[in-house]
């Protein structure tokens, strides 16, 4: 705003300076005119270093003595000084802090000591200056807000990141503590079931070694039993082993949904799955199909289609395996398969399949894979 007002002040004055000149264009330079334009500029100067030392009750002080310098001046030397007036008041009335209105009824008090002649343009100067001033301080106010909204926003960003960082910190203590408590829950499973029954089974054994050539009956009830706690023990282990190892159609829908959640967070669309039927008969072949022809025509919707929603469908019929992505981007009448899609039909085709493509509505890929229903 301090800059806006030295602006102003010197439009003012080298209005008074040239006016002065061209009025006498013949006669000699008045030195004490030149003196007072100095002293006025070095008054000036000087508030403008108030303010950057931030010293505002010196830059009041300063404020007055330059009002006082050009009453002064105006009414000994040249009544052009007097224009400078309604600036000097502004600035005064300002600093201050005084409301808008009465800035202005302060910038018409020197209203009775300004010559007639001089009247209309001292009420132009006002006026244009007081527009000015009012139009620097919304700026001003306006440059505030935006940033303090600006150094909000930073704020609530850090936070958020750091929100974001704890949260990502959390969930890989998280998943390292499942997977060491996993670990511990299938050590202690095989120490309990696998480990006593291959300890029974060897003691079984040492036993039937050492009565086979005294008592052979013993000896071989003792080797029965050892083989049937061995039997029984590996009957464990698989039946372990089965529990722990995911169905081909929980890693198949589950990382289906994981590729989702992950295009809904990393890109600005919305992602959705739906499924259908009993997937259970789709094989671990046809997923890693359906997830790569999948993979591939997001890639294509979020590259060429500029699509803001993106659907994946997977539902098994009767005889065959549907699984469609579709998206609500700009779409084609006459599709070009490129690498893709070639690629796309490629995979499908392995598994006696096809691809079929659609850009009337959007853009969407059905891909068709056949099984038995048994």
């Amino acid at each position: 705003m301090e800059l806006w007002t030295m602006a102003n002040k010197a439009a003012v004055l080298g209005f008074i300076i040239v006016t002065s000149f061209l009025a006498h264009p013949t006669s000699e330079i008045d030195p004490w005119q030149i003196l007072v334009y100095l002293l006025y500029l070095a008054i000036n100067l000087t508030i403008l270093i108030m303010k950057k030392m931030k010293k505002k009750n010196d830059q009041q002080w300063f404020v007055g003595l330059s009002i006082l310098f050009v009453i002064a001046s105006g009414l000994i030397l040249d009544p052009l000084f007097l224009l400078l007036l309604p600036i000097n008041i502004l600035e005064l009335a300002f600093l201050a802090g005084k409301q808008p209105v009465v800035v202005f009824l302060c910038m018409l008090l020197p209203f009775f000591i300004v010559p007639p002649e001089w009247v209309p343009l001292f009420l132009l100067t006002a006026l244009l200056s007081f527009f000015l001033y009012r139009c620097g301080s919304m700026l001003t106010n306006k440059l505030g807000r935006l940033e303090a909204e600006r150094e909000k926003q930073r704020e609530d960003l850090y936070r958020l990141t750091c929100t974001l960082n704890e949260n990502h910190e959390y969930f890989r203590q998280s998943a390292y503590t499942i997977q060491l408590e996993e670990r511990n829950r299938l050590s202690q499973q095989i120490h309990d079931d696998v480990g006593h029954a291959v300890a029974g089974a060897l003691i079984q054994m040492e036993a039937s070694r050492l009565l086979m050539a005294t008592d052979p009956d013993k000896a071989s009830e003792l080797l029965r039993n050892a083989i049937a706690i061995s039997k029984e023990g590996l009957e464990r282990i698989r039946v372990t082993l089965k529990d722990v190892k995911p169905r081909p159609e929980e890693l198949g829908i589950n990382r289906l949904r994981l590729f989702v959640d992950e295009l809904s967070a990393r890109e600005t669309v919305t992602a959705t799955l739906t499924f259908d039927g009993d997937i259970d008969v789709i094989t671990p072949i046809q997923w890693k199909i359906i997830q790569q022809n999948a993979t591939e025509a997001v890639t294509n919707a979020l590259k060429y289609a500029k699509a803001t929603v993106i659907s994946l469908e997977v539902r098994v019929l009767n005889t065959f395996i549907k699984a469609v992505v579709t998206d609500n981007g700009a779409g084609a009448e006459k599709v070009v398969k490129g690498l893709g899609i070639l690629g796309m039909e490629e995979r499908a085709a392995s598994a006696g399949g096809t691809v079929v493509v659609d850009g009337t509505r959007g853009f969407s890929v059905t891909t068709l894979l056949p099984y038995r229903n048994e």
